[in-house]
């Protein structure tokens, strides 16, 4: 094992190249729809700033930017900006609702990965498609559900600059007074470090559980 995980990945031989080329476009693709939702619940309530600064395309580098591109090739881990200006969206509810709609996203992904994961095993197993495309096709399909219940849930988390946070600043005057407080950035930062530390392993863990018991549940009644 070299240490980088695009080399790792390449080398293992439980069907790595697969691996990789899934997470790659699962992540990168994943990313580009949570932000672009983002952005066109912006521009239903009335705020045309993801429009006028060019953030309404499917180009992931927009998206992304260097940075995340650069811990995305060094750790395999990236993020996206959609920007958003708060005093032109419509309705005293508004803000909350453009922060739901990038983990609603990832979640309706999940769903739909999940749909094509039966109709895939089911289907290609009855037409006899052989391997490797039978298993790549899985593995892909699988990381896609696993890793948008994983977003969806981080996403939640109401730490500020996370979509939960917005949500419970703009849901809660008093969240919002301690988010923006003089020790409120310590605060957020604290909950990254504790959900990192504590919180990753068993979100990672319930995920993969909960999408084996679904797989096994539906399978079973074909």
């Amino acid at each position: 094992m070299s240490g980088w995980w695009i080399a790792d990945l390449l080398n293992d031989p439980n069907r790595g190249p697969a691996k990789l080329v899934s997470w790659v476009v699962l992540v990168i693709g994943s990313i580009v729809l949570h932000e672009l939702a983002h952005g066109w619940a912006a521009l239903k309530l009335g705020d045309t700033t993801p429009r006028d600064t060019g953030h309404m395309t499917w180009n992931p580098l927009v998206h992304m930017g260097p940075w995340s591109l650069a811990a995305f090739a060094v750790i395999g881990i990236a993020w996206g900006m959609m920007p958003v200006d708060p005093t032109r969206l419509r309705g005293r509810r508004a803000e909350a609702w453009v922060a739901l709609a990038g983990p609603a996203t990832n979640i309706a992904i999940a769903a739909a990965a999940f749909v094509l994961l039966i109709l895939w095993e089911v289907l290609a197993g009855r037409a006899g498609v052989g391997e490797p495309l039978m298993t790549n096709f899985v593995i892909f399909f699988r990381l896609g559900v696993w890793l948008n219940i994983v977003l969806a849930v981080f996403n939640l988390l109401p730490v500020l600059p996370l979509d939960g946070g917005r949500i419970a600043a703009n849901l809660s005057r008093g969240y919002r007074d301690l988010a923006y407080s003089e020790h409120g950035q310590w605060i957020m930062l604290g909950g990254f470090i504790l959900f990192f530390w504590f919180g990753f392993d068993p979100v990672a863990a319930w995920s993969m559980n909960l999408l084996a018991a679904a797989e096994h549940a539906v399978l079973g009644l074909f």
